[in-house]
């Protein structure tokens, strides 16, 4: 027996269908914007991205692993790649970040901390139990007349964080790219006139939200959050209170407690600072990449690339109107949503 539809039906039947052209539509739209920012970056060469003011900071691995740490510190670098004179090549890629991993490595087992002045990089890469405390990066250079496109997927699928461009005649260093090195190169030169980009983060789906977020109180000791942050692969903790609203970021890369020790056994005294107590010694300058930078959560992908065409940063912090933390997003979010579609 055949019933004849009800115009609420139909109703519904519309609503449905409009919806999902809707969605199709969206769906078109955001594709069109990764597309159009890929086709930027397989157009552009790790050399374009390159400061004309930059340097490179190269390490022997026969230096004492403590002088090679005040090395980057004295040059405000982050990173440096190692050359190994035995083998004639570059090995490896030490961070400011790794020192502190093996001071907290002597602190556990209670070490002698004075082996650190003598020891050569080499040396410590060699003692299996101390070099198990550092992240094993191979040195995985490009090419500088490699696209950023394919920069980025290699970075991506490395898992590290900076990479060594070379050039090719000499395999000379050029730089260490990071991924906020190819967002600032990116908000700088890509134009774009259709309106591509007016989802926000939290609706494309940009960073990590909720449950899955790690992060730290203030009364816990700076021992504590390395160890969260190693535990969890993490380059930097948000700081909450009881509320969940967020105080600040304690960042891998921040090493005022270092700096400010007279040697290593005072550095590892510092590891038992609690992270209020870091934070009032943190630098202050508001230009640093690792400074607190929060966002609503209807914060628009133009709306972030506007904001870091004034300060860059490496990760964005997504609040509430009573500032609790919702999410976070990083720069290396931002290029793996655009390199999502690339084969």
């Amino acid at each position: 027996m055949e019933t004849e539809a009800s115009p609420m039906s139909y109703m519904q039947q519309g609503n449905n269908m409009s919806n999902n052209q809707l969605q199709n539509e969206q769906q078109v739209v955001r594709s069109a914007g990764r597309q159009a920012i890929r086709q930027f970056l397989q157009g552009q060469n790790c050399f374009a991205c390159l400061r004309t003011s930059g340097k490179v900071v190269v390490f022997d691995t026969r230096i004492p692993i403590q002088l090679a740490f005040y090395a980057l510190v004295e040059h405000d670098m982050q990173a440096a790649p190692l050359w190994d004179p035995v083998q004639c090549k570059f090995v490896g890629i030490l961070t400011v970040t790794d020192f502190i991993d093996i001071l907290r490595y002597f602190k556990s087992t209670g070490g002698n901390l004075g082996a650190l002045a003598v020891n050569s990089i080499a040396e410590i890469s060699q003692d299996a139990a101390a070099a198990n405390q550092i992240p094993n990066r191979k040195f995985n250079g490009a090419e500088a007349s490699c696209s950023l496109q394919s920069a980025c997927l290699q970075l991506l699928r490395s898992g590290q964080d900076y990479l060594p461009v070379v050039y090719a005649e000499d395999m000379r260093v050029l730089a260490c790219l990071t991924y906020t090195d190819i967002l600032t190169h990116l908000v700088t030169h890509f134009r774009e006139q259709r309106r591509l980009f007016d989802d926000s983060i939290t609706d494309l789906g940009i960073g990590t939200y909720g449950s899955n977020l790690v992060t730290v109180e203030p009364n816990r000791t700076l021992a504590d959050a390395l160890q969260l942050m190693a535990q969890h692969g993490l380059s930097a903790l948000p700081v909450v209170d009881a509320e969940s609203r967020i105080l600040g970021v304690y960042s891998r890369s921040d090493i005022t407690f270092l700096t400010k020790a007279k040697d290593a056994q005072d550095a590892v005294r510092n590891l038992d600072l609690t992270l209020q107590e870091v934070l009032s010694q943190a630098r202050q300058d508001v230009t640093t990449p690792d400074a607190l930078r929060t966002c609503g959560p209807g914060h628009t992908l133009q709306a972030i690339f506007e904001s870091f065409a004034q300060v860059c940063f490496h990760r964005l912090y997504v609040v509430d109107g009573d500032n609790r933390l919702l999410g976070v997003a990083s720069a290396k979010d931002l290029v793996a949503y655009f390199l999502q579609d690339a084969e």
